[in-house]
């Protein structure tokens, strides 16, 4: 099981405590941890980890109230169930090569924009705030995002608001939940601002296009993904 990273030192990012909490849901995704499994006592554990043993505590017992793991005195902690579509990073679909790794977020910048013309549509306003962002797997750029949020869910946004799970953010700071999203995968172009992630700008590279909708079936929210195949690949599970 790979460690997390280091907490970057600023307000984005996630409690030390979700991350883990992220990590172990995405290496019982992978089939590193399977349903039955005895996890290794919690000292081994959080030092495999790289945390604290209070920190370890406090995300089994997340995990606990969330159905995941089963504490059985005396025996130790198991993992009870899979915990599909639970994690912050739930729709985040990208992995290692290998499988897992913990999704992080870097803004790039973010601008109230008139939407472009060649979007496609979603929403009610004119405008939408266009969000770029690195994305990384523990500490590796592995994709970079084109965020499109219509302007009508957030008079202003700044990267100082914004979470590194955007999903969170809307639910816990604009009332705004996302239920479901429509991938469409493909091969595109890497762009002149997305050279981070280990391409050339121009060279080919993965492709997702996202329509993300709410309970009520609106479309609030599309973003475009570029991802170095290199580095990490796309998996969809049910």
């Amino acid at each position: 099981m790979a460690a997390p990273p280091t907490a970057v030192a600023d307000r984005t990012a996630l409690p030390k405590y979700l991350q883990l909490r992220e990590v172990l849901l995405r290496e019982i995704a992978a089939g590193r941890l399977r349903v039955g499994d005895r996890l290794p006592p919690e000292r081994t554990l959080a030092q495999d980890l790289g945390v604290a043993v209070g920190t370890l505590r406090k995300t089994l017992a997340q995990l606990q109230q969330d159905g995941v793991i089963a504490r059985l005195q005396g025996s130790g902690n198991y993992i009870k169930d899979a915990g599909k579509d639970i994690g912050v990073y739930s729709f985040f679909r990208l992995e290692r090569m290998d499988g897992g790794g913990l999704p992080r977020a870097r803004v790039l910048s973010v601008d109230r924009l008139d939407k472009p013309a060649d979007l496609p549509p979603f929403g009610l306003d004119r405008q939408g705030h266009r969000i770029r962002r690195l994305r990384l797997l523990d500490d590796v750029v592995v994709a970079v995002e084109e965020i499109w949020l219509d302007g009508a869910r957030a008079a202003r946004l700044s990267p100082d608001d914004l979470s590194e799970s955007l999903y969170l953010f809307y639910r816990e700071r604009l009332g705004l939940w996302i239920a479901a999203v429509e991938d469409r995968i493909g091969l595109d172009a890497v762009p002149v601002w997305g050279d981070a992630m280990g391409c050339a700008a121009g060279a080919p590279c993965g492709y997702v296009e996202r329509r993300s909708t709410t309970p009520e079936g609106d479309c609030p929210e599309i973003s475009f993904t570029w991802f170095n195949p290199a580095r990490a690949r796309y998996v969809a599970r049910r």
